[in-house]
């Protein structure tokens, strides 16, 4: 809930807003080591134009994820970025 709460003000308001709320959701500790959030930060960059942020947040989240098809998606978006710069 809380993270589709984050995607929905960065839909409304902007990938910054969603970022900031993103930074809150860090802070507090209960998402921090999870894949995605990582994955959410991914796209929402990739949203504000910060490709190689976008790019990194994916790796990361692959890296987290214990699903394999996630970590290929997440891979596969990483790599897609890396080829269009």
């Amino acid at each position: 809930v809380t993270l589709n709460r984050t995607i929905a003000a960065a839909m409304v308001h902007g990938p910054p807003a969603g970022l900031k709320l993103l930074d809150e959701l860090e802070d507090d500790g209960r998402l921090a080591e999870h894949h995605r959030l990582d994955a959410v930060r991914a796209h929402l960059l990739e949203m504000a134009g910060d490709t190689q942020g976008a790019i990194a947040h994916y790796r990361i989240a692959a890296q987290r994820t214990r699903s394999i098809p996630e970590r290929h998606y997440l891979t596969a978006r990483a790599a897609r970025l890396k080829d269009h710069r």
